[in-house]
């Protein structure tokens, strides 16, 4: 009925125009307007008539443009476009809500350029370029009076979106795959962590805890459930600097996109679909096995991650309502249902009563944590979009805000991330993100899809950035879990091994190190022990190489020196003789209840440490009570010891470590044992200190050394301390 009127008024209009202008004098014949366009069908009414063109005194009337006839069977009652009645029962239809109607009773009545986009079809058709105007921006205001109908996704321009990279606020341009791309248009958000850190420097604010009347709240918008999707990759939150964020939530095949989870036309979610592999009949319950540590500190590990999330939220609220008071001297209220949202709470009262406006005394730090706050609010399904990028948005907010805290809120028994494999916000996965691939070399180990590659073709490509590990990287089947059948793993000194476990060989596919004895060999070739390499440089194994202690010198991993016997794979009791055996498979923790069994001094996994079997006091120093990792400690500490002295002496430059630094090992000009401002990479090795230093970072890289192959630690350690000129005469070597 709307756009029958619509039509009806453009017509007279024209008539009007066409009278007016042919009144009075007799006026030169001028083509008769034509008539307005035949308008698409969006909901069960029959196909509206097509206007009769106006007749001008002078000139023929105009032919009127047929009508498109209307599908088979329309009418009064009949949907005259496909998915009609679906479209019509969904929030992009309805034409009454405060998206589609906030700016009628406005001067003039028009959805203003910076609004259009999203909140009219002609203003989404505008931005995409479908009208021929540029893309990515709106060049005028739309007519109040339409919605998000059928024409603004269905049309050339919208299609050629599909998978295309689309514009976020932050400036970042992030591939969309398929359909789902005309969804991230506008629901993506209006602002980013950069919006934030641009409204606080035009505040002037130096001080992150000083308040500026200059300052506001920022607010994402609505609905931005392709911001939390798409996590650190659109920038969406506020990411404190320092921090890495989870990237794109990666769900399973044909599960992994906006229109493949929810119904295009209805925008429903398509909860019958989740049952196939949700037992929950309610999403927020869902928990998936990845999902092993609690987040929120209140000791339920059973809770969906919606729930984790808004225990967070509620601790924010918290923090950010003490840090008003405390800090920036105002109380501060939020009412998810009223805008700006913050309030001033003059009487303290936690509501927000007649007369108490926007609140006005933001900092820089209570801005962030706000921005975050909303950002977590204002997408009803984040705990299913992006729920890892959303705990570490809350988290790192609370604890911002706890550094200018009297009484910090208590974050103790909360986590901020996952183990390991599903951590995705860690280095390990991020690494690659300005790449924007996962370079071949490191596909295998950092990124989702790596290993299944490697075992089904021998061979590794660059891959896809991936926000952890997933159930398919090394589970073959999610029908049975049976895993990727490896049969042996090549080590990089070239032995091939097997555990003789198909899980546990894919543990070794990558817990294997980098680098072994023959690395270090060609590096240093034939010169002298003592004699600085030209353009020497560091040889890493690489992190958590377990299975290069576990086989010691069966694989050769730690530098192994000429005449001297190593021992071989360590051979721990049945049925613990494997990392799937001792580790849970997904934790990767130690399964200490097991390892009571025959140690009864453990009673958790501090506890491990205390574990020995024999007397002997390796390290000399007079204590064979303390645990094989006590021994390795004491030889580790002398191995730097006599590292650094040799490298001051001998190689003519003092040395530092830093266990989190790359590349690990730098110049120490002022031998004050800490990295300063200039002091660079170590660059003076001989083969005596590349030899040393590679040894120590075997153990400082493998925290589990002691239990994984004692003995072969002791052995190389030993080795080389006495390589260096280390004292050993008070030590055993095994």
């Amino acid at each position: 009925m709307k756009t029958r009127t619509l039509v009806a008024i453009l017509g007279l209009l024209l008539l009007v125009l066409v009278v007016g202008g042919c009144n009075g004098e007799e006026q030169t014949a001028q083509p008769c307007p034509t008539s307005a366009p035949c308008p698409d069908c969006p909901t069960a009414a029959a196909c509206p008539e097509c206007p009769e063109a106006a007749e001008c005194p002078t000139a023929e009337a105009a032919e009127c443009p047929e009508c498109p006839e209307c599908p088979e069977g329309a009418g009064e009652g009949a949907a005259a476009c496909p998915f009609g009645e679906e479209w019509a029962s969904s929030a992009h239809a309805d034409a009454e809500a405060e998206a589609f109607v906030h700016w009628d009773e406005d001067d003039p009545a028009e959805v203003p350029a910076n609004c259009a986009a999203c909140h009219s079809t002609p203003g989404y058709q505008d931005y995409i370029g479908a009208d021929g105007s540029a893309v990515w921006a709106v060049d005028q205001a739309a007519p109040v009076g339409t919605t998000v109908s059928c024409g603004a996704c269905h049309n050339e321009a919208a299609a050629m979106l599909d998978s295309s990279p689309i514009l976020f606020p932050s400036g970042i341009t992030v591939t969309v795959e398929g359909p789902a791309a005309r969804c991230a248009v506008c629901h993506q958000g209006r602002a980013s962590g950069l919006t934030v850190d641009a409204a606080i420097e035009r505040a002037g604010l130096e001080d992150m805890d000083t308040a500026s009347e200059d300052l506001g709240f920022t607010n994402i918008h609505y609905f931005a459930a392709a911001a939390t999707m798409y996590g650190t990759l659109a920038k969406g939150g506020y990411e404190y600097e320092g921090r890495t964020y989870d990237a794109k939530f990666d769900h399973v095949e044909a599960f992994n996109t906006c229109v493949e989870c929810h119904d295009s036309h209805t925008l429903e979610l398509k909860v019958e679909s989740c049952a196939g592999c949700h037992a929950e009949a309610d999403p927020k319950d869902i928990r998936m096995e990845g999902s092993l540590v609690d987040y929120d500190g209140d000791g339920d590990l059973e809770e969906g991650i919606y729930y984790e999330i808004e225990t967070l939220q509620e601790m924010l609220l918290q923090g950010m309502q003490a840090y008003a008071a405390e800090v920036a001297g105002a109380a501060i209220v939020y009412d998810a249902g009223r805008h700006p949202y913050f309030f001033g709470d003059a009487n303290g009262n936690g509501a927000v009563d007649e007369g108490e406006g926007g609140y006005a005394a933001w900092t820089g730090r209570l801005a962030r944590a706000a921005y975050n706050y909303q950002t977590s609010l204002k997408d009803p399904g984040a705990y299913a979009h992006g729920g890892k990028y959303i705990i570490a948005l809350l988290y790192d907010s609370i604890e911002n805000l706890n550094e200018a805290l009297g009484e910090p809120m208590d974050l103790s028994a909360a986590h901020r991330t996952d183990h390991g494999h599903f951590a995705g916000s860690e280095e390990a996965f991020r690494h690659w993100d300005a790449e924007g691939m996962v370079e071949s070399g490191c596909a295998t180990c950092h990124s989702a899809d790596g290993l299944p590659f490697v075992v089904a073709h021998g061979v590794q490509i660059e891959q896809e950035l991936s926000n952890g590990f997933e159930c398919e990287t090394c589970h073959a089947s999610l029908a049975d879990y049976s895993v990727h059948s490896i049969e042996s793993v090549t080590f990089p000194s070239g032995a091939e091994v097997t555990a003789d476990d198909a899980a546990a060989n894919l543990c070794l596919t990558c817990h294997q190190g980098r680098s072994s004895s023959a690395t270090v060999d060609r590096a240093v070739g034939d010169v002298e022990a003592d004699v600085v390499l030209e353009s020497g440089r560091f040889i890493n194994i690489h992190y958590f190489a377990a299975g290069a202690t576990l086989f010691g010198t069966e694989v050769k991993g730690a530098y192994e020196f000429e005449g001297k016997e190593y021992a071989g794979r360590f051979e721990h009791v049945e049925p613990y003789d494997t990392c799937v055996e001792c580790h849970d498979v997904h934790r990767l923790s130690v399964v200490v209840d097991d390892c009571r069994v025959c140690h009864p001094e453990v009673e958790s996994a501090e506890d491990l440490v205390a574990i020995r079997l024999v007397d002997t006091d390796y390290d000399g120093d007079g204590d064979v009570e303390e645990g094989i990792a006590g021994e390795i400690e004491t030889m580790v500490e002398a191995l730097y010891a006599s590292m650094q002295a040799y490298a001051a002496t001998t190689a003519g430059t003092p040395l530092h470590y830093d266990t989190a630094r790359y590349p690990y090992f730098f110049a120490d000009a002022n031998g004050n044992n800490a990295v300063d401002e200039g002091e660079g990479a170590y660059n003076a090795w001989t083969p005596a200190l590349l030899k040393g230093a590679y040894n120590f970072q075997v153990v400082a890289k493998d925290p589990g050394a002691f239990a994984h192959n004692g003995t072969y630690v002791l052995q190389f350690l030993y080795d080389s301390i006495e390589a260096l000129g280390g004292d050993v005469t008070a030590m055993t070597r095994p």
